[in-house]
């Protein structure tokens, strides 16, 4: 949470199609936090996606839309599910495309995401974007769950949101959270 990876994205695009190469953007189909089909950064930059849901054939769908495109930019990778994995994975090897997908590894019970398990195991380079701690100045490895001023541990794995449900944070504050510093007003 808060590292920068829609930003980043949209950076990739824009660096892609400055060169005049083609991308596929994609996105998870239940990110309704803007609208479905919208890759959207916190600063307001945003742009227009191909949504993946649960039934999409994404190798297909990457056919489809432009089998010579210089790159396929996937963002909420951790909603995902084996099989998108596994048809990103051939359209870098049988398409020859590469693919950069960006999500979050674990979820606010430090589980792996089924998307983000896959990626660990099907992906060739894996890179890490950093952010802070909400409450310190150490590196956020965790994203901690809150509602009414109070740390959540148990519940649904998805709960679409954002810094008004999660904060970024180091292993001492999703143990310990300064409970007087949360938000109260979601």
């Amino acid at each position: 949470m808060n590292s920068g990876k829609s930003i980043e994205i949209l950076k990739v695009a824009h660096n892609y199609e400055e060169q005049h190469k083609s991308v596929i953007l994609m996105t998870s189909g239940i990110d309704t936090r803007e609208k479905v089909g919208e890759i959207a950064s916190r600063i307001g930059l945003h742009r227009n996606a191909e949504p993946i849901f649960d039934d999409t054939d994404v190798y297909q769908r990457v056919s489809e839309l432009n089998s010579d495109a210089a790159c396929v930019l996937i963002d909420e990778a951790q909603f995902l599910k084996k099989h998108h994995i596994v048809e990103l994975a051939r359209i870098v090897d049988e398409l020859n495309i590469p693919v950069m997908t960006f999500g979050l590894k674990n979820d606010f019970r430090n589980e792996l995401f089924e998307g983000s398990k896959y990626l660990l195991i099907y992906a060739d380079k894996i890179v890490e974007m950093k952010t802070i701690c909400w409450f310190c100045k150490h590196k956020a490895i965790m994203n901690l769950r809150f509602a009414d001023g109070r740390p959540v541990y148990e519940g649904e794995q998805v709960q679409i949101g954002g810094n008004e449900a999660y904060y970024p944070v180091c292993r001492r504050h999703y143990m310990n959270p300064p409970l007087n510093e949360m938000r109260k007003d979601n």
